[in-house]
């Protein structure tokens, strides 16, 4: 099945044990190369699938559908997110980095928080990483993007009055 998930919208293709259809639309719990993670499934995978993902192995595998339980729970990890960023903030805001925060993802699994930021020069990050991870006790990953990245984490709706396109379908500008 080709799934997408993350704040980033990943989209991969991962394996099931199940013989049941998954139908499109199904919130799924799937383990990723990153961890533990909810997702979308948007169709069944095929050759032309793979084609246009570019990858011929798979993501990784559906674990199962989402019951209610976990669905509450992705969001209640969006809740805590909120807070993880402004946690973040201070961190960033104590050591004077020249970097600004976009967005914090904690993984559904709990393994790690990836730190999306923007920064015009190489920033030193090493104490903040060990800062943020005594504090979440969590595996802290830092991530920097470009302006288009920024686009695709922070924009909502483009001048059409749709969502815009490469928070919804593109993987590539």
């Amino acid at each position: 099945y080709v799934v997408r998930y993350g704040i980033t919208r990943i989209v991969g293709e991962f394996s099931s044990k199940g013989e049941d259809a998954i139908p499109r639309g199904t919130q799924v719990i799937v383990r990723s190369d990153r961890g533990v993670e909810c997702g979308e499934v948007l169709c069944a995978a095929s050759e032309q699938t793979r084609e246009h993902l570019g990858r011929t192995d798979e993501s990784g595998r559906i674990l199962q559908i989402a019951p209610t339980d976990d669905l509450r729970k992705r969001d209640q990890v969006k809740q805590m997110e909120r807070q993880d960023f402004a946690e973040c903030l201070r961190f960033v805001a104590e050591r004077k980095l020249q970097m600004e925060l976009l967005d914090v993802e904690r993984l559904f699994g709990g393994e790690r928080i990836v730190v999306y930021y923007l920064a015009e020069k190489r920033v030193d990050f090493r104490d903040l990483v060990k800062a943020m991870a005594g504090h979440f006790r969590l595996r802290v990953e830092m991530r920097q993007v470009g302006i288009r990245d920024e686009a695709k984490l922070l924009a909502d709706y483009g001048d059409c009055g749709k969502p815009t396109c490469c928070n919804t379908q593109l993987r590539e500008m």
